[in-house]
C-alpha cells in the first residue's frame, strides 16, 4: 500500500496485498483454511479494518482480502477506501489475480494471468507483460525481501524497490515479546507513488521468518499500523 497523501491511503501498503499475517505457524504449516482480520490505525486511532482467507492446496494458495477504512476528521468523513482482492499463488509466483478499488471516489480494477512465457496484468486502460514469476507486496512470504520489483495490485504498477536490513527489535505480538529482524521497502525514484513500508520477521529459529507487524510512513509522519486482533 502506498503511504498516505494527505489523509489517502493506499493499497501498497495493505496486505493490500495483499497478504497475510501467519500468527504461530509458519507458511508451510498452514492449515487448508485459514482466516485474520487486523485492526488498521493511523496514529493510533482505529480507521478499520483488513481482513483475509487463505486455501491451501500443496504448492498452490488462494487468498482472499477485503479492506475498509473510514478516515475523519472533526466527525466528518474525510477519506473512505474499500479493496477486495483474489490471488492465485503457484509457489513463490503470482498466477492470477483480481483486484478492485474504491479509493475515495477513484474506482480501480485490476487483473493479471500467468502464460508460460510473462505475467500480464490488465488495469482496463493499459495491459503489460511482466516476467513470468512476479510477486505482490505479500508480507507473509519473506522471499519478497529478495524482490527488486513488486506488482502493486491497486494500481498494476510493478514497483522498483529496494530492501534495507534495519537490525535486530524485540517487539509484542499478541501479549508476546518476541526477537525479530527490521526490514525496510522503500521504493526506487523512478516509482510514480512513494513507498516506505517497515516490516518485522521473526528472528527466533522455532517462528522460521514469521512476519510479525507492519508499520508505514504516511505524509506529515503520520504512522499507519496493522494489529491482529
Amino acid at each position: 500500500m502506498r503511504p498516505l497523501r494527505s489523509t489517502r491511503v493506499s493499497w501498497t501498503c495493505l496486505a493490500i496485498a495483499c497478504v497475510a499475517l501467519l500468527p504461530a505457524t509458519t507458511r508451510a504449516n498452514v492449515s487448508n483454511s485459514s482466516e485474520w482480520r487486523f485492526n488498521v490505525s493511523l496514529d493510533g486511532k482505529s480507521i478499520g479494518y483488513h481482513r483475509y482467507a487463505m486455501r491451501v492446496r500443496g504448492d498452490e494458495r488462494e487468498l482472499r482480502s477485503e479492506a475498509h477504512f473510514n478516515v475523519k476528521f472533526l466527525f466528518i468523513n474525510a477519506y473512505t477506501y474499500a479493496h477486495t482482492a483474489t490471488e492465485h499463488w503457484q509457489g513463490d509466483c503470482l498466477a492470477r489475480l483480481d483486484a478492485s478499488t474504491n479509493d475515495n471516489g477513484t474506482k480501480n480494477h485490476v487483473t493479471g494471468t500467468r502464460n508460460d512465457s510473462a505475467f500480464v496484468v490488465d488495469t482496463g486502460v493499459a495491459s503489460a507483460a511482466l516476467p513470468s514469476c512476479v510477486q505482490t507486496f505479500a508480507y507473509w512470504n519473506p522471499e519478497i525481501l529478495t524482490a527488486t520489483q513488486l506488482l502493486n495490485p491497486q494500481t498494476g504498477e510493478y514497483v522498483p524497490i529496494r530492501v534495507l536490513r534495519m537490525g535486530p527489535e524485540t517487539v509484542t505480538v499478541r501479549g508476546r515479546l518476541l526477537s525479530s529482524e527490521r526490514y525496510r521497502l522503500v521504493s526506487e525514484p523512478t516509482a510514480t507513488i512513494p513507498v516506505q513500508i517497515d516490516l518485522w520477521y521473526a528472528s527466533a529459529p522455532a517462528e522460521n521468518r514469521q512476519w510479525l507487524a507492519l508499520e508505514s510512513l504516511a505524509a506529515g509522519g503520520r504512522r499507519l499500523r496493522y494489529t491482529l486482533q
